[in-house]
């Protein structure tokens, strides 16, 4: 049995939204972001040990005050619901969870509707 490394876990949840693609910003040396239609959704470190994904702000609000692992994104990104989540190297089955919901949030607050609307309704939401 192969073990999963956070990237290939985070890979494969980021990626099998429509049109969502991986670009590793070579200025932020290689620092892997998820996107769809050229915005981000998802930032992560090289070894996916955190994620920042955008929230609507209460939920934003919400995470911050509840989860002790996690604290508005820097440069004044918190301020527009971004959230910055340390996962650890073995984040565990219920905080993967977690994770898929929030990055699938932020997906639909970043992609144009008709897209948003695809992932909505895979999630009972419209």
């Amino acid at each position: 049995m192969r073990c999963v490394s956070n990237m290939e876990r985070l890979e494969v949840i980021c990626l099998r939204l429509p049109d969502a693609e991986r670009v590793d910003v070579e200025a932020w040396g290689g620092e892997p972001t998820f996107r769809v239609n050229g915005k981000s959704f998802v930032f992560s470190d090289a070894g996916a040990t955190g994620v920042s994904v955008k929230l609507p702000k209460d939920e934003a609000e919400a995470v911050c005050a509840t989860d002790p692992l996690a604290e508005p994104t820097g440069y004044g990104l918190g301020r527009h619901g971004w959230v910055s989540v340390q996962l650890g190297p073995k984040p565990s089955k219920g905080r993967w969870q977690q994770v898929e919901e929030w990055v699938r949030t932020s997906y639909t607050l970043v992609a144009p509707k008709k897209l948003a609307r695809i992932v909505l309704a895979e999630d009972g939401l419209v």
